[in-house]
């Protein structure tokens, strides 16, 4: 017998709808492109929304369609995910950050019929070029007639004229909540982006996980700032979660530089922030030069790459942060476990503490994950043994958009291409990549943490080992280092600082200090250009 219940699709729309009707006077605040701040309510952002539906209707937009957006983190951004989503159609974040022969495939493989791009990014499209925009019919500057730059580009609009003109009431249609609501493309450093398609369901449901106290805890006495920017995974869902529970929403807009971060989280009483460890290291070493602090933050959520034990001490000792490790990918919509404060955690001393903070975590509920082996059997969660990291739920990808490329889809699992382990208590931790994974004579060495022990060092800025050539071993840990201005650090001294931290065998055959570290659009370490830079430096 089926259940008894109302049937209502769960869609997007619903949750601005939601926050007009019962939070709508909350703020939501953002840096504008233009320089100055801007501020509104959730009553104001429903209302341009529906304008902005209407504007999109008139030009032509409709269900299925996919309009691209190139913008950062601000009101404007804001509104179009809720109206293109809204009126069937598709938002499709692009990664302005990308290579521009990638920025190109994406835009021809998605089919985009409409670019909704910021200020800041008119100069990228242009330079272009290769017929990137052919399919493009029209291109709407994010921006006032008074900022509306000298342009090269066709059919060009302004975004506030589009909307102004606009009735304030619009009838979304009710939309079945498993159709497509936005779409968002991988940076992988091999072979083109791959995009992945949120459903409207999808996207609901990954709002009302992270709300969770055991997620990213966002309620309606939250004051949020996503660093991470709105073009890359929908901002981690934090717009959507901040809607749905009537979080206080700061937006930053272009500025993500430590100063910048410090004055708008000072100036608007965030609590929470969330972002990168590459973020996260400026905006310290920023408040430690100029001796500044964050008044009102309880927790930063680092993502995208595991933070090391001196950001998470830092955070801490220094200004009484909780720093909350948290995993996911693309594909994942994008979370899949965190490591929030728990009463344990407070019993603990605090080194024992920055251990477990160094965990990503437990699978938030609705997510599954399990470890295997080379032959696909489930490992035991004890802590120690390494396996692929495979996860499901519902809000995870079971195919990629308008490909035939399944390999990394498993017997209804996917295979992230990590490699982790799980703990007796349900504790996951990314070891590697698997690609990044470092095996010598054998043995398994993980290059991530030796990477976070690296950081450790009061001179260290940032950490990077990969494996090279080694006669012998077959591979042997190369790492590299970025210094602290000013700071110098010598081979013999690095290898005795993590002489007792690590078995014999684990510590790097080299150590060499370089100026800076090459990043791949999302943050993380662009390794594969590293390995082969480095490829023969013990082989010489």
């Amino acid at each position: 017998m089926l259940g008894q219940m109302m049937q209502h699709p769960l869609t997007t729309t619903d949750l601005l709808r939601h926050a007009a009707r019962n939070h709508g006077d909350v703020e939501i605040v953002s840096r504008t492109t233009e320089g100055p701040l801007h501020r509104y309510s959730y009553f104001d952002a429903w209302h341009r929304t529906q304008q902005l539906a209407h504007a999109l209707t008139q030009l032509g937009i409709g269900q299925g369609d996919r309009v691209a957006t190139l913008a950062w983190n601000n009101h404007r951004h804001f509104e179009l995910y809720f109206s293109i989503s809204g009126i069937g159609a598709i938002t499709h974040t692009i990664n302005p950050r990308l290579f521009p022969e990638q920025i190109r495939y994406i835009l021809r493989h998605a089919n985009d019929r409409l670019v909704f791009a910021d200020l800041s990014f008119i100069p990228l499209l242009e330079a272009l070029g290769d017929g990137a925009l052919d399919a493009v019919e029209d291109i709407v500057v994010m921006t006032d007639r008074g900022h509306m730059p000298k342009t090269t580009l066709p059919r060009v609009h302004c975004y506030e004229d589009l909307i102004h003109r606009q009735r304030n009431q619009f009838a979304f249609p009710l939309l079945p909540d498993d159709s497509a609501a936005s779409l968002c493309y991988t940076s992988g450093t091999t072979g083109n982006p791959k995009g992945v398609l949120y459903s409207h369901r999808s996207t609901v449901l990954h709002a009302l996980a992270a709300s969770q106290r055991q997620a990213l805890d966002i309620s309606n006495d939250t004051v949020v700032l996503p660093v991470v920017p709105m073009f890359h995974v929908c901002a981690w869902g934090t717009p959507y979660a901040a809607a749905m529970s009537g979080a206080k929403l700061v937006l930053p807009g272009p500025r993500l530089d430590g100063p910048s971060l410090t004055e708008l989280a000072n100036l608007e009483r965030v609590t929470l922030m969330l972002g990168v460890p590459t973020v996260w290291q400026g905006l310290l070493d920023h408040l430690r030069d100029t001796e500044s602090n964050l008044e009102t933050v309880e927790k930063v959520v680092v993502g995208g790459s595991a933070a090391s034990y001196a950001m998470i001490r830092e955070f801490d000792e220094q200004h009484d942060i909780f720093l909350l490790h948290a995993w996911g990918m693309t594909e994942t919509s994008p979370l899949g476990t965190t490591n929030p404060l728990t009463p344990k955690m407070r019993d603990m001393d605090k080194e024992a503490r920055y251990q477990l903070q160094l965990k990503q975590g437990k699978p938030v509920f609705g997510v599954e994950i399990k470890i295997v082996d080379d032959d696909g059997a489930t490992l035991p969660q004890n802590g120690t043994d390494f396996g692929r990291l495979l996860v499901r739920g519902p809000w995870i990808a079971s195919s990629y958009f308008e490909t035939e490329e399944r390999s990394a889809f498993v017997d209804g699992w996917f295979d992230t291409g990590d490699v982790a382990t799980i703990d007796a208590d349900g504790y996951m931790q990314i070891v590697d990549r698997a690609k990044d994974v470092i095996k010598s004579g054998g043995e398994w060495i993980s290059s991530i943490e030796l990477e976070n022990l690296a950081q450790g060092h009061p001179s260290v800025k940032e950490a990077c080992v990969v494996g090279v050539r080694h006669p012998k071993w077959e591979e042997r840990p190369l790492l590299l280092l970025v210094l602290h201005p000013g700071a110098a650090l010598a081979e013999t001294e690095l290898l005795e600082f993590l002489a007792d931290k690590v078995a014999k065998w684990w510590l790097p055959d080299r150590v060499l200090v370089v100026d800076e570290l090459p990043h791949t659009a999302t943050g993380k370490l662009l390794k594969t250009e590293l390995r082969e830079r480095y490829q023969d430096v013990l082989t010489q």
